[in-house]
């Protein structure tokens, strides 16, 4: 089983997936991985999710799937089911901790705030989430919990678009940024898995970027 601290490190873009349908899901896991990105997040947040999941975990033995958008303690169970590595939240509650934990899913829980990060510490994690990072204060506020918390790591996702993640990545506690850019709903919607692989290999050279 893989640390959660490991994989952020297999990519400097998690790219953060929704899928309409199953199918649509493997072809765009295909382009992503045929560009270079290791790491995916497929979120809960359609019913194609944990079908896609399945599928994608299938794809290749050096493909890492995530589970995203876990908002309730029984989406772990559910995830791990599926095949999925790792797990992402919004934020982070005792029970989605203990949850994760009782399933051996590794887990990438959201902060926004000093007491959530405060909570995050006290649970045993390392690397957390920062979401939603633009709006959450972006730059300048992950630049301000330096100072306090200077051995956390952070992988800000929320609104970082391909222009901004470079500034993200030049940070000291960001170790690797989720993004939905990868996957423009154009090009999803007229089946453009070559665009999908040409925006995953850009973002794979964003390692340039990184401290």
């Amino acid at each position: 089983m893989k640390k959660v601290e490991d994989i952020v490190r297999l990519g400097p873009v998690i790219p953060v997936l929704a899928f309409d349908t199953v199918e649509q899901g493997e072809h765009v896991s295909r382009a992503l991985h045929a560009g270079g990105v290791k790491v995916l997040e497929i979120t809960l947040r359609t019913p194609a999710g944990i079908g896609a999941i399945e599928r994608a975990a299938q794809l290749s033995s050096d493909i890492v799937v995530g589970v995203g958008t876990i908002t309730k303690p029984e989406h772990c169970a559910q995830a791990k089911k599926a095949g999925a590595q790792f797990g992402v939240s919004p934020g982070l509650t005792k029970d989605i901790h203990q949850a994760a934990q009782d399933a051996g899913l590794p887990l990438l829980p959201g902060v926004a705030t000093p007491s959530d990060i405060l909570l995050a510490l006290d649970l045993g994690y390392e690397t957390v989430k920062f979401f939603p990072a633009q709006q959450a204060g972006g730059i300048p506020m992950l630049q301000a919990l330096y100072g306090p918390f200077p051995n956390l790591k952070f992988c800000p996702t929320g609104g970082i678009t391909t222009e901004t993640a470079p500034s993200f990545l030049a940070l000291p506690n960001v170790v690797c940024v989720g993004g939905s850019w990868l996957t423009p709903k154009a090009a999803l919607a007229a089946q453009n898995w070559d665009e999908v692989t040409r925006l995953a290999r850009a973002a794979s050279e964003l390692a340039a970027h990184q401290h």
